[in-house]
């Protein structure tokens, strides 16, 4: 079995305690509709496997990064943004905000954006 912690929301949504809408799942990663969403497009990523945050990332996570990475441009697809474009955003920490420690990649689309991103 795949390490996840018992208390985490995000591993509770991968073993189905808790209901998602799931848009895309694989061996590797969960893709499924934000509860607060900012666009008319916005899907969570995230591995099966529990890893908090960007930064506890290690060389033998190498795989599942690219699996990240790659379903963003499949569910980008599934999703009907993958020409018009997206963003993918990953919150990694207390000062940006990351609030479930799971790693979680925000793919955003449906409008146009602006950049910066934030008010400067």
């Amino acid at each position: 079995m795949t390490h996840q912690e018992p208390d985490c929301l995000f591993c509770r949504i991968v073993r189905g305690e808790i209901p998602a809408k799931v848009v895309y799942r694989n061996d590797h990663v969960i893709a499924f509709r934000d509860i607060m969403p900012v666009s008319s497009q916005h899907v969570l990523i995230i591995p099966v496997r529990h890893i908090a945050t960007l930064s506890d990332l290690g060389i033998e996570d190498e795989a599942i990064a690219g699996q990240i990475l790659l379903a963003a441009g499949t569910v980008a697809g599934i999703l009907g943004i993958q020409e018009s474009g997206y963003r993918f955003v990953f919150n990694t920490g207390a000062d940006a905000m990351q609030s479930v420690f799971h790693i979680h990649g925000h793919l955003i689309g449906g409008k146009p954006m602006s950049w910066p991103p934030f008010p400067v």
